[in-house]
């Protein structure tokens, strides 16, 4: 009896441990199932289509572009309110193609951004100017520049976005990516009353800027900080040359000043790492005063002086260089500083980003079905491709005249200073090919290394008169190894063949010059 006790135990506990097993797999399948169904099926329940993590430039940008073509867009950002940033307060002629090929031009207006048609240069008391070139066969677009407040045109673009039907910008933080099998299906994040909560779609944009805190699961760049950008605000005043962007080349490194609304000038300069003054005790303020002031012209002064003997809130932002590299994982896709970022010296970001969105828009729209990872994995390594000339070509001037901007004694690396502000502010075909390099306007690598070995030339050419002698002849290797240190780690990190492969180039023109506004 004992024995037969003990089998229907055993058989007891067996049967409850098969059916437990049964119950639980299949469970979870329903639950994998649903999870997948809540994907594909999105239309549905009213789910997105796509998530955009951020609502700054780019994010609300894409969110527009996405929900012209019928995409029902979810758009999370952190915080609603107008942002107060000392970045992306200036957007190049060729950015502002792009904003109007995405039919966002208008975003711009109201928001008393101001016209600038070119560069003012300074240099040991010498200044010249350098304006966007009016006549260029390859841009078809007004060539002139805007200054803002970043956060008047960010609250534009957000409530551009918002005023379409199938957009859904909602206040929350976002913790974490929900991943299965390798694949994105959403994210989970908490809302503005604070309780947590998931969205899914079948496609997931990171655009959360250079602090991103989704970056580190998705790919494994680092950003490198090259220095920080210090600026504050002189208000009430108005630069005699308001057109102009005015860019010093002062030591230990580069100022400019700029107009960034009727009555507000922004001021800025770059200090370097190793020798940062602390801003809390007044070392900045004493720094600004003794080391910047005195080098800024002379009619500019007064206006740069206003802002710090008002006491204006001075701002510190980390100028930071990553390469851009593709994540591995499925549904997803990261742009703007989270995905790529140059020394913002040239102020080109909005202009890449913006040119990134057209680029993704346009391979986007045939797409019926975002749900197919595989299709949109396609999409997403053509868009890399095809991005290139642009990013490219900005990312490798922007890293390497931030290096020519700083000051030295060195004798061959001044010489390369003083080549690049010859250079740019010779006129004629010099400083229109440059400038339309700058803006945006002739986004081609080949172009740019035609420039950069142009300005390495005449800087030798300079240092070896009026006759080479052993010394100038040391003095001009140096600097050819400098040129060389400046463009080779760059045309490196974005892949030679990527850059100047022809069919790239082809269709990057494609999106860039036949694209039709929104």
């Amino acid at each position: 009896m004992d024995i037969a006790f003990t089998h229907v135990f055993v058989w007891t506990i067996l049967a409850f441990v098969l059916t437990w097993t049964v119950f639980y797999v299949t469970n979870r399948g329903k639950k994998a199932t649903k999870l997948a169904d809540a994907v594909v099926e999105e239309g549905k329940d009213g789910a997105a289509d796509v998530i955009i993590v951020g609502a700054g430039v780019g994010g609300s940008a894409l969110a527009y572009a996405l929900a012209k073509d019928g995409r029902r867009v979810h758009v999370i950002e952190r915080d609603m309110r107008e942002p107060e940033r000392m970045m992306g307060e200036f957007m190049q002629p060729g950015g502002r193609l792009m904003l109007s090929k995405l039919g966002l031009q208008d975003c711009l207006e109201d928001i008393d951004a101001q016209k600038a048609t070119g560069f003012a240069v300074y240099k040991d008391g010498k200044e010249a100017v350098a304006p966007f070139p009016v006549e260029n066969n390859n841009f078809s677009y007004e060539p002139s520049a805007r200054s803002f407040h970043n956060g008047r045109f960010v609250q534009q673009l957000r409530r551009k976005a918002s005023s379409l039907p199938n957009v859904r910008l909602e206040e929350g933080t976002v913790k974490s990516l929900i991943e299965e099998k390798g694949v994105i299906k959403g994210v989970t994040y908490k809302n503005k009353e604070g309780e947590e909560t998931r969205a899914l779609a079948p496609l997931t944009v990171v655009c959360d800027g250079c602090y991103s805190n989704l970056r580190r699961s998705l790919n494994d760049n680092n950003a490198e900080i090259l220095s920080y950008l210090v600026g504050f605000i002189s208000k009430n005043c108005r630069l005699e040359e308001p057109e102009n962007l005015h860019l010093i080349l002062s030591k230990p490194s580069f100022t400019m000043v700029y107009q960034i609304s009727s009555t507000d000038v922004r001021c800025g300069f770059e200090v370097l790492p190793e020798n940062f003054p602390s801003i809390a005790n007044g070392e900045m303020s004493t720094f600004m005063k003794n080391t910047i002031v005195p080098q800024v012209p002379p009619k500019l002064r007064k206006i740069f002086l206003k802002g710090i003997d008002e006491g204006a809130q001075i701002k510190v932002v980390p100028a930071k260089r990553m390469s851009a590299s593709l994540s591995k994982k499925k549904g997803v896709i990261v742009l703007g500083d989270a995905f790529n970022m140059r020394h913002p010296a040239i102020a080109s970001g909005m202009m890449v980003l913006l040119s990134d969105i057209l680029i993704l828009h346009r391979l986007l729209q045939p797409l019926s079905n975002l749900g197919d990872a595989n299709k949109v994995s396609e999409v997403i390594n053509s868009f890399y491709s095809i991005r290139k000339p642009m990013s490219a070509t900005v990312n490798t001037l922007g890293n390497a005249f931030s290096q020519v901007l700083i000051g030295s004694t060195d004798e061959a690396k001044e010489a390369m200073r003083q080549g690049v502000y010859d250079y740019l502010c010779s006129g004629g075909f010099r400083t229109s090919g440059m400038m339309a390099l700058l803006g945006g306007m002739n986004p081609r690598p080949l172009s740019l290394i035609y420039h950069l070995c142009a300005i390495t030339i005449s800087s030798i050419g300079q240092l070896l008169s009026p006759f080479p002698s052993p010394l100038r002849i040391w003095h001009s290797l140096k600097l050819f190894g400098l040129a060389l240190k400046m463009l080779v780690p760059n045309l490196k990190a974005e892949g030679v063949s990527q850059m100047l492969f022809p069919a790239n180039a082809a269709a990057y023109r494609k999106s860039y010059m036949a694209a039709t506004a929104l």
